[in-house]
């Protein structure tokens, strides 16, 4: 295949420049796996009669491959990371395609199995690709797009099963195969429509661990264990408590994407302008009121109008994320963002291989203390958050190191 560095991509016509590329391959995965997780919680509590225990074991065993994810270090030795992503974009299209073929605890987890692998080693490609390809100065405000991207084709497909599910009368099969096989066909066409672009610096083919890293190795840790709370019972809280069904399940997602349409772009703005700690900041001192006031809805009984307002602004606030994705970009060496990219992956999914199964039977006693317990974890990373310095480069990693950044 023709290979293209990206110095010279801008020759390209703008619908094959690495940034277009993008923007492609973020329309093509939430097409996959957020219609999977819209349908989810109600096919699983339909077809195989879940509680929060098999909820828990599918998240985990969905969270394997995020663990996992270290083993992109030695793949790409051998296949072009550009490649290789899109061939997980497709195996995520693929698995997803035929989820409802095997409606069993046995057949949902092998089949959760699958779609997970191609989805973490795709997400963990494509953050090394954005941070290798994107432009440190502009990069909060074009993964603002990517992000708003990912949220208008994910707008379009919660939209038409809104309108559809009911009044066509779909099946899962039908949606699944539907939302799979699209993802599996666009990653077709990245694979042959677009040249392997290369980033000037060559990345290390081994496993990269650094010591002043440590304050984003800790970040993404405590964020994976606080994500897996909002991922694995948020919704289900709303199936299992409210009784909510697909359309409405899919309507407050749809909430979800119309919201980061328009603020994704806005909040990559604001990460470049307030810096990435601000904005970190603002995001974890929201989340800590958000997960306590999940805690409400079943201490002190606030309805549905109340647990959907806090779905939405979670997040809203999820989307400051990308904060840490610039954090990590300014104080790396650019050889070491492939190998960082998956070994934080992994870091990110330490908790989620045990946490959502125990978490599943602390569910059953108290599902209050569950989002009491994703509180705690919002707090811890505020206090991180505190220590990254106003101007972070490589040198001034933590406010503990001051030495090549400007006096605060």
């Amino acid at each position: 295949m023709r290979i293209v560095p990206l110095s010279q991509a801008r020759q390209l016509p703008l619908w094959r420049r690495p940034f277009t590329l993008l923007l492609l391959m973020a329309i093509a995965s939430p097409l996959a796996f957020n219609v999977w997780a819209a349908l989810l919680n109600n096919f699983v509590i339909e077809a195989a009669g879940f509680t929060g225990v098999e909820i828990g074991w599918l998240h985990t065993v969905r969270e394997i491959p995020g663990f996992l994810a270290v083993g992109v270090i030695a793949i790409i030795i051998f296949v072009r990371e550009q490649m290789f992503g899109v061939i997980a974009l497709a195996v995520l299209g693929l698995g997803t395609a035929v989820t409802a073929w095997f409606p069993s605890f046995g057949g949902l987890l092998t089949l959760t199995m699958i779609s997970s692998l191609g989805y973490h080693y795709f997400e963990t490609v494509n953050q090394s690709l954005q941070l290798q390809w994107l432009p440190k100065a502009r990069a909060p405000q074009m993964l603002g797009w990517i992000v708003a991207a990912g949220s208008a084709a994910s707008l379009v497909s919660y939209g038409l099963l809104v309108l559809t599910w009911k009044t066509l009368g779909l099946s899962y099969n039908f949606v699944y195969m539907s939302a799979g096989g699209l993802c599996a066909a666009i990653a077709l066409f990245c694979f042959f429509a677009y040249p392997q672009f290369e980033a000037p610096e060559p990345q290390v083919s081994r496993m990269v661990i650094k010591r002043r890293y440590w304050l984003y190795y800790a970040l993404q840790f405590i964020s994976g264990a606080r994500r897996q709370v909002f991922v694995v019972f948020a919704a289900f809280m709303m199936v299992e408590k409210f009784g909510f069904e697909v359309h409405e399940v899919t309507g407050l997602f749809l909430a979800n994407f119309v919201a980061n349409m328009i603020f994704a772009p806005l909040m990559g703005s604001a990460v470049a302008r307030w810096g990435e700690r601000n904005a970190l900041v603002i995001e974890y001192s929201g989340l800590i009121a958000v997960f306590l006031a999940y805690g409400g809805v079943y201490f002190f009984g606030w309805g549905v109008v109340v647990a959907g307002a806090l779905y939405i602004l979670d997040h809203l606030f999820f989307a400051l994320a990308i904060a840490m994705k610039t954090y990590f970009q300014k104080i790396a060496d650019p050889e070491d963002i492939a190998p960082t990219a998956a070994v934080s992956f992994t870091i990110n999914h330490i908790a989620a291989v045990f946490l959502p199964a125990l978490l599943g039977y602390i569910w059953i006693v108290s599902p209050g203390g569950v989002f009491l317990m994703a509180a705690g974890m919002a707090a811890t990373s505020l206090m991180l958050a505190l220590m990254i310095p106003r101007h972070p480069v490589k040198g001034n990693e933590t406010v503990f190191a001051r030495a090549l950044a400007p006096a605060e």
